[in-house]
């Protein structure tokens, strides 16, 4: 009777352990593999959304702060302002990251703006009082603080998407790819080389 017992326990056990073994190998073999790296990407490209939305918010203040002392300068501070605006009212589309076109047009936008800014904090150079006001100096540095965060953001981006598409693209997880995720598509990445979309650092002495 123990005999029978322990085996009637035994053949309802093996299905479990059949099911969890199939689970660990499965794990193993990285079928989880493009989901994880898709998330991970996904949360780098919005770390890099946040440090661009950063940078964008100081840009007002700035304008304001040099148009105060070089008023003259007015197309510099024209360009920047509409830089900004094209940057920040621009449609992200939900696609944008397979959407190479999309991403390169984001890329553009966020190169102008960087280009302007630089220009604009340039100028300073020129206006010794500029230079030394307070509120400047403030700013100036929290601009820069941000371009390190969107340099560390871009890169981490650039890692988690290099990470995500090469195991699109490799075997197993091509297998996987095909047979569970068929939707997965390889992410676009930065392409322009980074010093087009940072602003250059500039010391005030």
């Amino acid at each position: 009777m123990i005999s029978v017992a322990v085996a009637g326990a035994s053949r309802r056990l093996l299905p479990v352990f059949v099911v969890t073994l199939l689970a660990g190998l499965l794990a193993g073999c990285g079928i989880n593999a493009i989901p994880t790296y898709e998330e991970q990407a996904r949360a780098a490209w919005s770390e890099v959304l946040n440090q661009y939305r950063r940078r964008a918010d100081l840009i007002p203040n700035l304008v304001e702060t040099v148009k105060g002392y070089a008023a003259q300068e007015r197309a510099v501070l024209e360009s920047v302002t509409e830089a900004r605006a094209r940057a920040t009212q621009m449609t992200i589309p939900a696609d944008i990251l397979t959407d190479p076109a999309a991403f390169q047009k984001f890329q553009e936008a966020q190169g102008q703006l960087g280009a302007a800014l630089s220009r604009l904090i340039a100028i300073a150079e020129n206006y010794p009082d500029l230079k030394s006001n307070q509120n400047f100096l403030t700013l100036q540095a929290q601009l820069e603080g941000t371009e390190n965060r969107i340099a560390v953001a871009r890169r981490d981006y650039i890692e988690a998407v290099r990470l995500y598409n090469t195991e699109l693209r490799t075997i197993p997880g091509r297998w996987w790819a095909s047979l569970l995720y068929p939707d997965a598509r390889p992410m676009a990445n930065f392409t322009v080389p980074e010093e087009e979309t940072r602003t250059p650092e500039v010391k005030f002495n």
